[in-house]
Formats: C-alpha cells, structure tokens, sequence
C-alpha cells in the first residue's frame, strides 16, 4: 500500500506599494520557487501567505492592516502569515499588536531571509538594521509583471530630506548598485524578452553619489545603451535639479530611451517649496521643463503635487492650480499632505484641515483633468507605436496598449475598439487615434509596427 505525503509547499503573494517594493517581492518569489515552493494566485490553497507592506504613508498603513486581517480571515486553517518590507521595519509593534499569530515578519532590507521565515516552525522575526534591499549577483527573481515590461530598481534609500518624507527614516542612506552589476540585470531581463525595461530608485537622479561619483547616470545610460537590441528604457523618479545638460544630450542620443520622465515637484509657490525643504524654485522649475521641451520635441513629463501642506494658503494653491493650466504638465499625481508623525513638517504650525485639504484635491483635479481632455483631444487623428499589452479588464472585445508616452500602472493608456490585426500581445503595432475617454486614448490597430527604435534593425519581440 502506497501513501501519498502532502508536503506544505504552496504559497500566495501579495505586494503592495512601490515599484521599489515590487521588485523585492519578485526576488522572494523567485527564492521560494528555487527552493521547490508552488506560487498560487488561490489565496485559501495556500500553506504560506506572505505580505510585503508599504510603510510610507498612513493610509498606504491602513492597507496593509487592513490586507492582513482579510488574509487571516480567508486563508486555511494551519496556513502561515508572513509579513515584511518597509511597515515591519518601522511599526513591527504595532502589526503585533494587531495580529499576534503572525508566524514570521522579515524587515525591508531581509528579503533574503524569506527562506527562513518559511521553513521554521517557531513563530520569528528578522529586522536588522538593512533598512533596504538590493539585489547582488546571481540572486533569483521572477517577473510578476506581463512579460514585456520589468522594473530595474538601480539604488536605494534616499540621500534627500524633503520636510514631508519618512522615507529615509525607513530605508536608509542612498545605496547604488555599481554600473556592471545593472547593466548585468538589464542584459538578463532583456534575455528574458523583455522589451521595456523602467529603471527605478527613489531618485534616478541621484545615483553614483554615495560613491562620490559625478555624472553617474548619464554615464550608466551610455553603458545600458551599449547593448545591442532593440528595446524601450524609461526613467521614474528624476528630481528636477538632478536633470543636467549631459543627461538631456544622453536621452537625445538614442530613441530607445522613451522622451518620458517622471519629476516629482510637489509644489510651485517658492514658499511652499521652502517650507518642504526642497532644493528647486518655481524659476527653475519652469526653466528645466521649458529646456527638455526644448531639447526633446514630444517629451511627457509626469510630476507629483502636493496639496494641504501646512500654512498653504488660498492664494499659494490657487497659484498651484494656474500652474497646472498654463504649464499643462502631461500627467499629474495629486497627493494630499498626510501627517507623519516623524517627519519635520508635522511639527509645522497652521496643519490644514481635511475638508479643506479634500476640496483643494478636487479643485486641483478637475483643472488638471480639463488640461487633458484639451491634450487628447489634439492626438485623434494621430497614427502613434504602442504595445498592445492584452485584453482590456472590462472586456474581452476591448484591448489595451501603450506608447512610449504612458507609464505601465500610473498614466492612462489606449483603448483598443478594433484589434483584428493583433496577432499577439506584447509586440509594437501601429495605433491610430479615434478618440478619447478623459485619460484614456480609443484606437484601432492599424499594422504591425515597422518602425525600429534606436540603432538596432533587430526583430520586435
């Protein structure tokens, strides 16, 4: 007589957060799945689940509160919770507190010790003092992005003191991975077909400077770009005074890096700049954005605004909102001061309250959306290179893609109404215009893309 032995081995992933965050999540997948472990999107078949949180902002908090007592509810009977990132790093307490049968938390810069956290049988923790990750050499990670897109995180920490931002309490001083160590990993996603590779750090901007070195991203990009092929790369997160003239030149020199750029401004009112301890005024903001239009036709500038920091006053936000109509940034990220205890400015006098705080978002919103619809508006008509990603959510009779203008997850996307050329997903097709749906674009596929990107004559993925 034979008997079958169930080995607990499956397990159920949640990520929440950043990009950052992300990427980490994907290094434990792939260390579970190396050392025999099955990943199930089936939350109740799993033996662990495992949640890596975002300690950032209250509300990003309350998540994962309130995404681990969903989990404690749901899962079987045995099943273990494992809890890390950035909330076990700085409110470990608080989750006990919470939950006592957490089985393991792992701190935001333990990734590696995911292994552990699994095969023990005594309830644990690892928090060290490495507040962030980044990973070394021939570290295991599984994409859990769709296979045409993955994010490389290139740094660590933050070497900024914004009044607002926890951040670097929570991950620590800025970190940079060496040049052939990112070039390495780009060269192993692009091996994977990957086709858009977004790379990602707290600021861009800023790495190479914890080794004192100058110019270090332009001259990363010079190296990535080195690799023959033919692919999209796409920056997040340049504070505007980190974008240079060498940098610009750099993006110039090649069309495979997408003219987009994610810069975080928070404000415009020079006070309001002052008082968040950032390091750009309203002229030079106004003078960086003015130059890559200048320099790079067609570039999208994605930023982040910030309403309801304290002492804002009527006049500063509405400075803000004619901001927003005359600039007519490409896409905007509104964001409503939240008060962090540890942070500088929850010590600044005149907080404002949340209902004013809440019509400023609306009013800030709605002109920049007024802003957009004017800017769609203006593509019908446009034949543009997108990559159909796959069915649209809502239907199957719908499909959706992006062009190098539109951000995977945060900006708005194209809206495919006719798809009969679409032979597969994941590949560049010639999309023309029809309409448009606020954020959204509505287009037909029109061909399979001949164009080629950058100095490569290789086949599209």
């Amino acid at each position: 007589m034979r008997t079958k032995i169930n080995f607990q081995n499956k397990f159920h992933f949640t990520s929440l957060g950043c990009a950052r965050n992300l990427v980490d999540s994907e290094v434990m997948i792939g260390i579970l799945l190396k050392a025999g472990f099955e990943l199930t999107a089936t939350l109740s078949e799993a033996d662990y689940l495992v949640v890596n949180t975002c300690g950032f902002l209250e509300s990003s908090r309350q998540e994962g509160i309130e995404t681990i007592r969903e989990i404690f509810q749901e899962k079987k009977k045995g099943a273990k919770v494992i809890v890390a990132g950035c909330m076990v790093q700085k409110h470990s307490g608080e989750l006990k507190k919470h939950f006592p049968d957490i089985h393991y938390m792992l701190g935001s810069g333990d990734v590696e010790k995911i292994l552990d956290a699994v095969q023990t049988s005594e309830q644990g923790e690892a928090v060290t003092d490495a507040r962030s990750y980044l990973e070394w050499g021939e570290v295991p990670r599984t994409l859990s992005t769709p296979k045409h897109y993955a994010y490389l995180k290139i740094a660590e920490g933050c070497r900024k003191r914004c009044s607002f931002c926890i951040i670097p309490t929570i991950k620590g001083p800025l970190k940079s991975k060496s040049v052939a160590q990112v070039v390495k990993e780009f060269q192993s996603l692009l091996a994977q077909s990957v086709f858009e590779v977004i790379l990602i750090a707290q600021d861009l901007g800023d790495f190479g400077k914890d080794r004192k070195e100058k110019n270090a991203l332009a001259e990363l990009l010079r190296e990535i770009l080195k690799t023959p092929g033919n692919y999209w790369l796409r920056l997040l997160y340049l504070y505007p005074d980190e974008i240079d003239d060498e940098l610009i030149a750099v993006m110039k020199s090649d069309a495979r890096i997408c003219p987009y750029l994610d810069m975080p401004i928070q404000h415009i009112n020079n006070e309001m700049l002052k008082a968040m301890h950032r390091t750009t005024s309203r002229e030079q903001i106004v003078e960086i954005i003015e130059k890559l239009r200048r320099e790079i036709p067609g570039v999208v500038i994605r930023t982040s605004l910030m309403v309801g920091f304290p002492g804002e006053t009527e006049e500063q936000f509405q400075e803000l909102v004619k901001f927003v109509q005359t600039v007519q940034l490409d896409n905007v990220g509104i964001f409503q001061f939240s008060l962090e205890k540890e942070a500088y400015a929850a010590r600044l006098p005149n907080q404002i309250s949340e209902e004013v705080k809440q019509e400023r978002f609306e009013k800030l919103a709605a002109a920049q959306l007024k802003m957009v619809r004017k800017r769609n508006k203006k593509m019908i008509g446009q034949k543009i290179e997108a990559i159909v990603e796959g069915y649209h959510p809502e239907s199957d009779l719908l499909m959706r893609a992006r062009s190098r203008m539109q951000c995977p997850d945060i900006d708005g996307q194209i809206i495919i109404n006719d798809g009969r050329k679409v032979k597969s997903f994941g590949r560049l097709y010639e999309v023309e215009i029809t309409a448009i749906a606020d954020y959204d674009l509505i287009g037909r596929v029109v061909d399979l893309s001949q164009q080629r990107s950058g100095k490569s004559k290789l086949a599209l993925v």
